[in-house]
């Protein structure tokens, strides 16, 4: 099992320029197609958005993520809508889900075989398991630029920490299969994402997503690297005037038999 670094999520800061992650997120609903009455678990739900796009459905939802932060923000949010704190790779109900939906979370599981076992044991038989998540080769311009300044800048350690798990489609397809699943749809496609500030969108992209990078790197370090980066990848993903993550995605549907 690999460590699990601690991420302290900036709520406002994801929901005022990081939008685009659960706006994505709406057309993965599609394909989830949710019906009345049936008991949904949003695995990694954010700050609720999703979650309560899919209550909309008449839906008995469940919205569980391992901010605090963020299920504080989605309770003011939707409080009418019932959130959990909890971890994927160790969360088990005993009241069994007809779905799992799962937006931009299951990268972030490093411990991702334990986390598919738990979503396989919170399924009913004939359950299913919709998700999508950063793939084989996601952000990896930006990441590769960080680490090479990391490392340049004599932090070894941090350079060689692993946030996330970006699996092929073949290898996350054979863990769902070993934990049981039937892989129904599996697949793998570029999203070069737009991101919203022209100005300091990359910049804000790692103050988001990548800071425990930066643990035990004085704050005048973590600015000089941040700006070596952005003009490292600044030819690749800057264009036409604006910023853009080398996003590469898995959409996955599966179901327990």
């Amino acid at each position: 099992m690999t460590q699990q670094l601690n991420h302290t999520w900036n709520a406002g800061l994801y929901n005022d320029k990081h939008a685009f992650v659960y706006d994505y997120g709406k057309g993965l609903i599609e394909l989830l197609r949710p019906q009345a009455n049936e008991r949904i678990l949003d695995l990694g739900c954010g700050a609720g958005q999703l979650t309560n796009e899919i209550a909309g459905f008449g839906c008995d939802v469940l919205g569980v993520d391992n901010s605090p932060e963020m299920i504080e923000k989605a309770e003011s949010s939707y409080p009418n809508l019932n959130f959990q704190v909890g971890d994927a790779a160790t969360f088990k109900t005993e009241e069994k889900f007809d779905a799992i939906f799962s937006n931009a979370a299951l990268h972030w599981i490093t411990d991702y075989e334990n986390a598919v076992g738990c979503m396989f044991h919170n399924l009913k038989q004939g359950g299913r398991l919709v998700a999508e998540f950063g793939g084989q080769g996601n952000i990896e311009t930006i990441i590769s630029a960080l680490k090479e300044s990391l490392f340049m800048n004599d932090f070894i350690e941090q350079a060689q920490r692993q946030l996330w798990y970006f699996p092929s489609v073949s290898e996350y397809s054979w863990v769902l299969e070993k934990a049981g699943f039937q892989v129904t749809y599996a697949q793998w496609y570029e999203r070069p994402t737009e991101l919203v500030d022209v100005e300091t969108g990359l910049q804000d992209w790692i103050n988001m997503f990548a800071l425990p990078f930066f643990e035990g790197v004085e704050a005048e370090k973590v600015k000089s690297i941040i700006a070596e980066v952005e003009q490292k990848v600044k030819p690749a993903l800057f264009r036409k005037g604006k910023w853009f993550a080398d996003y590469k995605r898995i959409r996955v549907v599966a179901q327990k038999n």
